[in-house]
């Protein structure tokens, strides 16, 4: 199907005085940066506010109490997997940790005592110098030794890694969105100390109306836009309609996983498109510095025959990062001039 330019009615304006090529013109006119019409295939598309959320962002915070005495992260730092951040006060945890470090090497001498001891036991027994008795209780005092000794081996167990919890460590490679403590401040349990996400996955998530929903099936052509970090609407690479209903909102949650090389952080406004049930008019966009302005004409310029630049009169719609829509005014096979003051030095005149 061919795209019709869409006209709309010319405004009065001074029509430029009329300036004899030359050659220098025409090296000024080759030089002119342009930019092709971007189209966008559109089904009466609707768009829903959302906002950029990361995949994976993380809360960390303390499982014990104590007072930071290192921080090693801050904000808008990148971190590796196992990096340490929140460093806490771990004297008495590395204290109770060398207690029972202790213990187990006592547990483990009395198991040692009570072998030896099984064994003579055992001995004077096949020469029937004791009694089954002696023997049993040789046995039993053993078995009593040997348990000990485990249970004092679990117990420092548990005091190392009790004294592993003064110490927050990235659990993956990302970017610390906050830092929410200070040196010398006390962390408790579930108290946020930082928060990591990690970059390499985002997502758009908007809320969208049941009657929206319906429409979206598996072969929808959805789009994600986030202004000031995209040119435009990007096609997402995976999307998610979860199928819980909000009940007081009547709305249910998209989520459009956006691409690799959309310059994004989390919290930033987002749009999700959703196409309509038919097909409608493509969405046209030029780059926001070729919008040329002059009293009440708002134009750009459009190469015409043999690369003249032609001042056209155009209808404009939202505003997309460094792009803007153009509701009238151009087609998909034509370029406007990206310096629109240039243009206005050569020799050009208004399109009809």
């Amino acid at each position: 199907m061919s795209i019709k330019p869409r006209w709309i009615a010319p405004v009065a304006v001074a029509l430029a005085v009329a300036v004899p090529w030359t050659a220098a013109a025409d090296n000024e006119r080759a030089n002119l940066a342009t930019a092709p019409v971007t189209v966008i295939a559109s089904g009466e598309a609707t768009s829903f506010d959302g906002v950029v959320e990361a995949v994976r962002q993380t809360v960390l915070a303390s499982q014990v109490v104590g007072s930071v005495v290192a921080l090693e992260a801050r904000a808008g730092g990148r971190v590796k997997a196992g990096q340490l951040l929140v460093r806490l006060d771990a004297r008495a945890a590395e204290q109770q940790a060398g207690a029972a470090a202790a213990q187990v090497q006592a547990a483990r001498a009395a198991q040692e005592a009570a072998t030896r001891e099984l064994e003579r036991q055992r001995q004077l027994f096949q020469k029937s110098y004791i009694s089954q008795a002696a023997l049993d209780r040789a046995e039993a005092q053993f078995k009593a030794a040997q348990a000990g000794a485990a249970a004092q081996l679990a117990s420092a167990g548990a005091a190392r890694t009790q004294s592993d919890f003064y110490s927050i460590k990235a659990p993956y490679d990302g970017i610390v969105a906050d830092v929410a403590v200070v040196l010398g401040d006390m962390a408790m349990p579930g108290r946020p100390l930082v928060t990591l996400y990690d970059p390499a996955a985002l997502r758009v998530t908007a809320a969208v109306p049941q009657s929206a929903a319906a429409r979206i099936g598996s072969g929808s052509a959805l789009q994600a836009e986030v202004p000031g970090a995209a040119a435009g609407p990007v096609v997402p690479v995976r999307w998610n309609l979860l199928p819980a209903v909000n009940p007081a909102t009547h709305t249910l949650e998209l989520r459009l996983d956006l691409p690799a090389g959309v310059a994004a952080v989390p919290g930033m406004f987002a749009r999700a498109w959703v196409p309509g049930t038919t097909a409608g008019s493509p969405r046209f966009f030029v780059p926001a510095r070729a919008v040329v302005r002059r009293a009440e004409l708002t134009g750009v310029y459009v190469l015409g025959a043999a690369g003249v630049p032609l001042l056209r009169q155009v209808r404009l719609g939202r505003a997309s990062g460094e792009q803007v829509e153009v509701l009238a005014g151009v087609n998909a096979n034509e370029r406007v001039v990206l310096d629109p003051q240039a243009a206005a030095r050569m020799p050009s005149r208004i399109a009809p």
